[in-house]
């Protein structure tokens, strides 16, 4: 089953925020995003901009690289 890029995103991020044990709200917290905002972006509803990005990169804890690395790492495996 294909994925759209947003959903494949949009689901690493929700991966990373719960093995942290961050819940939505404090996502939203951390960034100064709508905790319902965080809510479509990992259901693939949204498509974050660079500032999103760098956002929640920051409060995952994760460099913005490091996050975009692990979704192209998803790409490929979806690909396959």
């Amino acid at each position: 089953m294909y994925m759209k890029d947003e959903e494949l995103f949009g689901i690493l991020i929700r991966d990373i925020r719960k093995n942290k044990f961050i819940s939505q709200e404090k996502l939203a917290e951390k960034t100064g995003l709508d905790r319902s905002f965080i809510s479509l972006i990992e259901r693939g509803k949204r498509v974050p901009t660079l500032t999103t990005i760098c956002k929640l990169s920051k409060a995952l804890g994760i460099k913005a690289s490091e996050l975009l690395k692990l979704y192209e790492e998803r790409i490929v495996h979806e690909d396959k």
